[in-house]
């Protein structure tokens, strides 16, 4: 469907064995459209209208013969509507994190793109309303609870139309609402980001569907937050510290002997947590002796049982940015390969091969790992390096292996390719120093400087 500024106008045809029998016809792009109704004077009235809008210089669309501001107020449609409608129709087969990431975003600005706040609901009931269930198709087969359904009735009522969004005024107040978190204070610059990218792809999406006539968001002179996204040198551990670290996770419980190969995954296979709790035992090549391999093929997120298919609270995907049965061999060293072959033999396997389970047989939990590393960390770190962020999640422990990839002059496109990621991302985001090294550095630096020539001193007249 297009639109066109070629419109023509002819005369009334009438038609008196019709119960309406006053048509208006009119052309455009040299197609013919026609009202008819039931008076002369109401044709000439609608007559009017549509050389108005020509007049006005307005374009009219090919497929309806209507100027395309009468076409969008016949089919006007609220933010919170649409918001629902976009949810709905990519939802089927995108990762349960995605879905989550849509409705975040919409969530957070739906309630402050509303016609008034007079007897707006409390913000947290209507914001986690919004969340889980208005932006969450897989939760509509039921009714939502009293309090929520009270809440979304309210934003039903008092939200924007989708076309007020053309004034760039309220396309900017949409790009602040994503802006700031439920407390009022500045979102993080990362989130901030993603939810402008998702933003964009919803007016988008109402672009292609005549609710608006341009995507403002690109228009609004709006300057995005600026992401850090290289890894501070304060949260790499270095190889001592590591070692010291899998010891004493070693120590934690009847949960933390478990955990140590977990932890060697991410530190010498520069794994991503999600891919560690998907590892099984067919996917894995341990000789008795010298490197091994762990062959990739998947990722099983927790997202939360709302969000997946399944109902459960993992969503096993593809590898991150991979197609689907992509695999990403990764050779791994002796140590790891050890370690790996030690756990196998002590703990076993779950049903589906999982190497990581649970007491019950179950997937491994963000909350599970995260509090025996932080048990762990404060065995092993300095009062004063506690108060750093060295360390400071489990994620840390992969930015170290990788960072300790570069550090020992792997080629960066190795490093990208075992991390499992691209060599701008890789230098944009992983290369830097290990904790300790520029002590190490400035030794090398001093070393050159001591062996370089002294100027001779002047001699005397």
């Amino acid at each position: 469907m297009g639109s066109s500024f070629k419109v023509q106008f002819w005369e009334h045809r009438h038609r008196p064995d019709r119960r309406k029998p006053y048509m208006v016809r009119w052309t455009v792009n040299g197609r013919e459209f026609s009202e008819s109704f039931l008076t002369k004077t109401q044709a000439d009235g609608r007559k009017a209208e549509l050389i108005t809008a020509a007049r006005s210089l307005e374009p009219f669309d090919t497929e309806s013969g209507l100027p395309l501001s009468e076409l969008r107020a016949q089919s006007e449609v609220t933010f919170y509507e649409f918001g629902r409608k976009y949810v709905k129709a990519r939802w089927d087969g995108a990762p349960a994190k995605t879905r989550t990431t849509w409705a975040d975003a919409l969530a957070t600005v739906t309630f402050e793109l509303v016609r008034t706040k007079v007897g707006r609901p409390d913000k947290r009931v209507l914001r986690r309303a919004l969340y889980s269930w208005a932006f969450n198709p897989t939760q509509w087969v039921q009714e939502p609870r009293a309090e929520w359904a009270k809440a979304l009735a309210w934003v039903e009522r008092q939200s924007i139309n989708v076309s007020a969004l053309a004034e760039l005024t309220v396309a900017r107040q949409l790009l602040d609402a994503a802006s700031v978190k439920l407390d009022g204070k500045k979102a993080a610059a990362s989130s901030v980001l993603r939810k402008r990218r998702i933003l964009h792809h919803v007016l988008g999406r109402a672009v292609e569907e005549k609710l608006l006539t341009v995507n403002p968001i690109p228009l609004v002179q709006w300057q995005p937050p600026k992401i850090e996204e290289e890894v501070d040198p304060e949260y790499v551990l270095s190889p001592e510290q590591i070692t010291a670290s899998l010891a004493e996770i070693g120590r934690q419980g009847r949960r933390g002997p478990r955990m140590v190969a977990f932890f060697a995954c991410l530190y010498y296979a520069g794994m991503r947590p999600a891919e560690v709790v998907h590892l099984r035992k067919n996917r894995c090549v341990l000789p008795e002796e010298g490197w091994g391999k762990l062959n990739l093929n998947g990722s099983s997120p927790r997202v939360g049982s709302a969000w997946t298919d399944s109902g459960t609270s993992h969503d096993p995907r593809s590898l991150k940015h991979r197609a689907d049965k992509a695999t990403r061999p990764v050779p791994i060293p002796p140590v790891l390969v050890q370690l790996l072959r030690e756990h196998i033999e002590k703990y076993g396997t779950a049903p589906d091969g999982r190497l990581f389970q649970t007491f019950r047989g179950g997937l491994v939990q963000e909350s599970s790992y995260g509090v025996v590393w932080s048990k762990a960390r404060a065995e092993v770190l300095t009062a004063e390096q506690q108060e750093t962020p060295l360390g400071d999640r489990p994620y840390d422990w992969r930015h170290a292996g990788i960072s300790g990839w570069l550090a020992s002059g792997v080629a960066p496109a190795e490093c990208a390719r075992r991390a499992g990621h691209s060599i701008a991302v890789l230098h944009r985001v992983y290369a830097k120093c290990i904790h300790g090294d520029e002590e190490r550095a400035n030794q090398l630096i001093g070393q050159w400087l001591d062996g370089r020539a002294r100027p001779a001193p002047e001699s005397g007249p």
